[in-house]
C-alpha cells in the first residue's frame, strides 16, 4: 500500500511545537503512523463535520482530513480534548 504524505496546517504546526516536549513526541508519533495507515484503530469521523477525523493521544487530540486520491492527509488541529471540538 502506498504512503500517505502528511501535510500540516500552519496553525496545527503552532500547536504541537507548544506542546511540552515528552507529549509533542508522543503526537508526533501517532501522527507519522496514519502515513501508513490513516484509519487506525480508535479513529473516529467526527460528527457534523463532511471529512475530518480524530485520533486520541492521551489528553491531546489530533483531528485530520484524509484525501484517498492524493495519498494525503491534512492535520488541521492538535488540541487538548477540552478545546478540540470548539471552532
Amino acid at each position: 500500500m502506498r504512503e500517505y504524505s502528511i501535510r500540516f496546517a500552519r496553525s496545527a504546526r503552532k500547536e504541537l511545537e507548544a506542546l511540552d516536549p515528552s507529549v509533542a513526541l508522543r503526537v508526533l508519533g501517532k501522527i507519522e503512523g496514519l502515513g501508513t495507515n490513516p484509519r487506525p484503530v480508535g479513529v473516529v469521523k467526527i460528527g457534523g463535520a463532511e471529512s475530518l477525523w480524530r485520533i486520541r493521544v492521551g489528553d491531546w487530540r489530533v483531528i485530520y482530513q484524509i484525501f484517498d486520491r492524493d495519498h494525503a492527509i491534512d492535520i488541521v488541529a492538535v488540541r487538548h480534548r477540552g478545546d478540540a471540538y470548539r471552532r
